[in-house]
This record gives structure tokens, C-alpha cells and sequence, in this order.
């Protein structure tokens, strides 16, 4: 049984992580949640029991040991305080984007790359890659295996959960000012314009070569954790759905590809669900996919000029498959690699 702290413990993914903790039956013997001092005094339950938020300090993990460290509260607070948490005697899983491009860090799905885990010595930090990159290698894994992948176009359809509590929350005022015939005086704050009826072409800051940041860590992210230098272009859209992140993928093989073998090589890939009868009106979409723990794959087929290219989408649930639930997996692989 193992003593876990969560950094970020009233967020969107705190809160999640101590759901998936106890739907994955993840062995704790006790939670430390921890937040801002605005947050502190609060509850959390877990497992029955009431635990009371304490602020996040220097001091409080010396005075509170813990075995695993869930970090979800901004990469600066991760920079500060993870080294801390290690210091103290933690492992660090962490799920922002401070850590994940360091060498000396390892960057894990574990479906895909769990032996990287083994690296977690070198700091004590293990990093939880960006919510899209990690549906997205969900499905680029297992093909890459058989049909040799070269390149990957990417198109998101970001839900507002992935700007957690605010952006979900910003959404629903939104939507609720529209049908008050009031939206034209409403102020964007968390996205920057209005999400409510709206697509946003823009997550996160613009670089000099015209592509966004959260653009970028798809394109570093997925290279680390597959270890392959893959052409990747990604265009990452804001989308006013509350939950679940959606994606369009073209990708380009190195061998012919047969649309049959690639739908039975993703049935057998883990947290893979494919829903792919299109005659049926079955396909892949937000609104059940949300509070899952799979990336869901449909629209599968080959390109109409290219026979090494495969066309797909897929979506999944941004707070548990592209946070929480990654998180708790990566712990789950640790445990069982050091035989704790």
C-alpha cells in the first residue's frame, strides 16, 4: 500500500485522478492533497473517506512522506516543488509540460514505451506526455510496428476540458449567455475569443515558424516517445465541446497498407476501442467517449491516390486517457518494474 500526494488536488485532473485511483483499485494506503492556500481547508473524498487540502509548501513533504507524487498544478509549480517532492523520497509523475522534453526524464504511455520507465532513477520524475500526443500514440504505436510509419498529419478538435475547470466552466456561461440572447457583450477570458458556438484555430502561443506551442509538443512528444524521428504536422483547434478530445490523422507508411489488417491490428492494440461501422452510423464521437478510459479509433481507410496511407480518427477522454488515467498507469508500471 502506498502513501500518494496530488499537487493540483482541486483541479479538473486532480479530481479525476482520485477517481481512476480507486476504479483502477490502485493500492493507496493514504492521500495527501495539496493545492494553492485558496484551496486549502477544503475536502476531497476518497475511497469513503474525507481528507482535508493542504497548502503546498516547501516544507510539506518533509513533514509528510509520501511514496508517488501527482503533480497537476502548472509548470511552474512543478519546476519549484517536484524536485522537493523527490528530495523527500517521492517519484514524481508529472502532468505538465515542464519536464517532458529534459533527456534525462522519461516520457511514458505506457502502452507504448512502459521500459522508459526504467530511466525514472536518474531524477525520480517520470512525465505524463500533452493530452493529444497520447491518444494520438495510442493508435500510431501498434501500426508503426507493422506498416513502418514516415509521417503523420494531424487535425484536433480540442475539447474546453483540456483548459481544465476554467475553460469547461467558460464554455457553460458562454452557451448559457447565447440562449439568453446576451453573447454579444460576453467576455472570453480563459480562450482568446469565444468558445460558446465557435472553432478556435489557436491552443496555447504562436512561434516564429507559424505554429503553436501545443502544435509543437505533439510534433517533440510523439519523436521521444516512440524514439523515432517522424515527420509530424499538426493544426490543434479549440472546438466548444465540453469533454473529449477528437483527432483526424493521415498517416504515411513506408509499406502498402490493408485497411482489414490495420482494423485488426488496432481491435488488438491496448486502450484501443475501435468503433468503425460508418453503414451503422457508428463512429468515434465526444459524447460517450467522455469519463472512459480508452481512445475510441473509427472512419479507418485508405487514402484514394496512396495506397501507403491511412486515413482515421479517433477521441478520447482529455482529463482521464490524456491526463489522469495515463498517470495512474505510469504509477501502476513503476510499481510493478521496481517490484514494490
Amino acid at each position: 500500500m502506498k502513501k500518494i500526494a496530488i499537487v493540483g488536488a482541486t483541479g479538473a485532473v486532480g479530481e479525476e485522478l482520485l477517481g481512476v485511483l480507486e476504479e483502477l483499485d490502485f493500492p493507496v494506503q493514504s492521500i495527501l492533497p495539496l493545492a494553492s492556500a485558496k484551496s486549502a481547508g477544503s475536502t476531497v473524498e476518497f475511497r469513503g473517506q474525507t481528507y482535508k487540502v493542504q497548502e503546498l509548501t516547501e516544507a510539506v513533504f518533509r513533514a509528510n512522506p509520501v511514496d508517488i507524487a501527482f503533480f497537476s498544478a502548472g509548470g511552474s509549480v512543478s519546476e519549484k516543488y517536484a524536485p522537493l517532492a523527490v528530495e523527500a523520497g517521492a517519484v514524481v509523475i508529472d502532468n505538465t509540460s515542464h519536464f517532458r522534453m529534459r533527456e534525462d526524464v522519461p516520457l511514458v504511455v505506457p502502452e507504448c514505451n512502459a521500459e522508459d520507465i526504467a530511466q525514472w532513477s536518474k531524477t525520480g520524475i517520470i512525465a505524463n506526455p500533452n493530452c493529444s500526443t497520447i491518444q494520438m500514440v495510442h493508435v500510431l504505436k501498434p501500426l508503426d510496428a507493422v506498416f513502418n510509419l514516415k509521417r503523420v498529419d494531424v487535425a484536433t478538435y480540442q475539447a474546453a476540458s483540456g483548459a481544465g475547470k476554467e475553460g469547461m466552466e467558460e464554455l457553460v456561461e458562454g452557451l448559457r449567455e447565447f440562449f439568453a440572447f446576451r453573447l454579444d457583450g460576453f467576455e472570453a477570458r480563459t480562450f482568446p475569443h469565444t468558445l460558446a458556438l465557435n472553432l478556435i484555430p489557436h491552443i496555447d502561443l504562436f512561434e516564429d515558424n507559424g505554429y503553436t506551442k501545443e502544435e509543437l509538443k505533439m510534433v517533440n512528444e510523439t519523436q521521444k516517445i516512440l524514439h523515432k524521428k517522424l515527420e509530424i504536422s499538426a493544426t490543434c483547434v479549440r472546438v466548444g465541446v465540453l469533454r473529449s478530445h477528437s483527432e483526424a490523422l493521415s498517416l504515411h507508411f513506408e509499406k502498402e497498407v490493408d485497411v482489414k489488417r490495420a482494423r485488426e491490428i488496432l481491435q488488438k492494440a491496448p486502450s484501443v476501442v475501435v468503433i468503425d461501422e460508418p453503414e451503422s452510423k457508428k463512429y468515434p464521437m465526444p459524447l460517450f467517449t467522455s469519463d472512459t478510459n480508452e481512445t475510441y479509433v473509427g472512419r479507418i481507410r485508405r487514402d484514394l491516390s496512396r495506397a501507403n496511407v491511412l486515413h482515421l480518427w479517433c477521441v478520447a477522454d482529455q482529463i482521464r486517457v490524456g491526463a489522469a488515467t495515463n498517470a495512474v498507469r505510469i504509477a501502476q508500471k513503476w510499481l510493478e518494474l521496481e517490484g514494490r
